[in-house]
């Protein structure tokens, strides 16, 4: 299977920079797996649940992790923080091969060293705070911290962002970037689901870079998944089994949820620590792409997907690759909005 199978045109003008006025009142694809297609607005969503399924969400909570500053020389330095080492240093994503000094707004600082070999390219970058407040991460992210927004809205994150780059349900602190199928959900509409009976769950995956790391192995199994954080209760499984058995669905929120259920039930995960208080926690790198055989859900509700990245290679696995592209090319042709802040599609 060719990497380059995943990839599609897409106008620039659809890509969405900023996300619709209310969350409800994006637009909704409704993909049957037989290719029917109807399109709506995401209020709609509840016309297609029935008494009894269960939603899955990801209750993770996007962290401002990102930090602008200048080197001494007065050039700009972009930071992405991914997460912290256990000698105090935090592993970052930034462009280019700067290291030494970075200042920050409101008199914070850091020091950015490479990994193990001390050399660009290998072994990873680091970030080191400084001076006093240090070790106090949480007010660093409050002076200087802002949404780590994904590199295609080309412009700064702002006051809203801060808000409308969450899901309302958010809850976990831990993610770099947010489970986008949930933005779309309003109260509201959650509370109407729930009244109609259908049963709302929460599992906790915090997106990391393997969420969106590139593919770029000619060879789709030939891409490596970078191992995610996540957190389930422990009687899940149990009440998935107990809604198939009903003759109910699962509906899947995102693709973020969608991993970490899969994980959870394949046993493709690493323990991080005791299975305590009703929680199970680990460490998953499930790779999911055509060929897989789905555990849990029975319907999916995803955003549209960058070219050959890995959260489209799992929606082709779910309805097929030749139907997705179909799809795609409909909502293109239809003035759909993409990504992050785009529209949503619910596939059945």
């Amino acid at each position: 299977m060719k990497t380059a199978d995943f990839d599609f045109e897409l106008p620039a003008e659809l890509v969405a920079l900023r996300p619709a006025l209310q969350r409800d009142k994006s637009r909704l694809l409704v993909l049957r797996r037989d290719g029917v297609i109807d399109h709506r607005l995401f209020s709609d969503i509840g016309e297609y649940l029935d008494e009894g399924d269960m939603l899955l969400l990801n209750d993770t909570r996007v962290l401002p992790v990102r930090l602008i500053g200048n080197k001494p020389t007065g050039g700009k330095v972009d930071i992405i923080l991914v997460r912290e080492e256990s000698d105090g240093s935090w592993e970052i994503i930034c462009r280019g091969g700067y290291e030494g000094t970075v200042h920050f707004r409101n008199g914070v600082s850091a020091d950015i060293s490479f990994g193990k070999n001390n050399q660009a390219g290998t072994g990873g970058r680091y970030l080191r705070f400084t001076g006093s407040g240090a070790s106090d991460i949480n007010g660093i992210l409050a002076l200087c911290g802002s949404m780590p927004l994904p590199p295609y809205i080309k412009r700064e994150p702002d006051k809203d962002d801060e808000k409308r780059y969450q899901t309302i349900y958010a809850d976990r602190p831990g993610s770099i970037a947010a489970p986008t199928a949930g933005l779309h959900f309003t109260e509201t509409l959650l509370d109407s689901m729930a009244c109609a009976g259908v049963n709302i769950r929460k599992i906790t995956l915090h997106v990391g870079p393997g969420t969106f790391r590139p593919v770029t192995a000619d060879n789709v199994k030939d891409h490596e998944m970078l191992a995610e954080y996540f957190e389930a209760p422990a009687g899940l499984p149990e009440e998935i089994a107990a809604v198939k058995a009903s003759g109910k669905r699962v509906v899947t929120v995102g693709t973020t949820a969608t991993r970490a259920v899969e994980g959870l039930l394949g046993g493709v995960f690493t323990p991080a620590g005791k299975t305590d208080n009703g929680v199970v926690r680990g460490l998953t790198d499930i790779f999911i792409y055509p060929g897989h055989k789905f555990l849990a859900p029975d319907a999916l509700l995803t955003n549209f997907h960058l070219p050959r990245s890995t959260p489209l290679m799992l929606a082709a696995a779910f309805c097929g690759m030749d139907n997705l592209i179909k799809a795609y090319r409909e909502a293109v042709s239809g003035g759909y909005r993409f990504f992050s802040y785009g529209d949503a599609m619910l596939i059945l």
